[in-house]
């Protein structure tokens, strides 16, 4: 089973363990909607404003509106949870949806390169999700 805490591992979402339950549910809606690259950051040892950071990258303005919708209603149907805070998804660059303890990242290639979250946080555990 791997484990999000380990610095560099690969997983399908059902053998994600973290202490929160989003974390899993959050990659199967990704990955219904075909979003690329996507990562895990376990970040609770480095900061106090989340524990989870999921970064992941879309094709186009259209699929990254597509995988934010898709993760907003997939969490509010399997979980009850509402997205506390969302942002980007008018010009669908880089949308953030904050569900407090997990916050999801949703990039365009360029914009992702831009900032370089992962390397921000490279102290982070990091898992990437593929399907399987």
């Amino acid at each position: 089973m791997s484990q999000v805490s380990q610095k560099k591992s690969t997983s399908d979402t059902k053998n994600i363990s973290t202490e929160n339950p989003l974390v899993p549910l959050i990659g199967e809606a990704l990955l219904e909607k075909k979003a690329e690259m996507i990562r895990v950051l376990d970040v609770r040892n480095l900061t106090t404003l989340t524990d989870y950071f999921i970064v992941c990258q879309g094709g186009s303005d259209t699929q990254i509106k597509a995988i934010a919708h898709n993760v907003i209603d997939r969490i509010k149907e399997q979980s009850g949870e509402n997205v506390w805070k969302k942002e980007g998804l008018e010009n669908r660059k880089w949308v953030v949806l904050d569900y407090v303890d997990v916050v999801v990242h949703i990039f365009d290639e360029e914009t992702r390169e831009f900032y370089g979250l992962e390397s921000m946080w490279n102290d982070a555990g990091i898992t990437s999700i593929e399907e399987r």
